[in-house]
This record gives C-alpha cells, structure tokens and sequence, in this order.
C-alpha cells in the first residue's frame, strides 16, 4: 500500500495542526505524518519521536504509533 499525500491539497490543514502544537513545536514533517495517519483507516507512524504522545489525529484520536525502544 502506498500513501499518496500532496502537501499543495493538504496545506491549510498542515498549518492548523502547526498552530495548534507550536508550543511542542510541531515540525513541517511531523504535521505531515499526523495528517497522512488522518486520512488513512489504519494508520500506524514508526517512529523514535516521543511528541507523537502529545499529537492528536482528528483533535482527540491518539495517533497510532510504533516506537522501536
């Protein structure tokens, strides 16, 4: 399965999700996987990023992650 995701169609969502964790800060990249798992049924982000706990999907959802630690 690949993932298509156009930061051109998805921008204004980025820059929300942005905005809403500056204070993390949330990078380009992380709202982009927080928005990627959005728009997917069965997201799961492997990753060594621990604001993952902190990120929401859809406002409320735990973003689903896998940690390698």
């Amino acid at each position: 399965m690949v993932a298509a995701f156009d930061l051109g169609d998805e921008l204004d969502r980025v820059l929300t999700l942005m905005q809403k964790y500056a204070s993390v800060p949330m990078s380009l990249a992380d709202a982009c996987l927080v928005r990627m798992s959005e728009t997917l049924a069965d997201p799961v982000i492997v990753t060594t990023d621990t604001d993952f706990s902190i990120y929401r999907r859809h406002s409320r959802e735990i973003v689903p992650c896998m940690t390698p630690y």
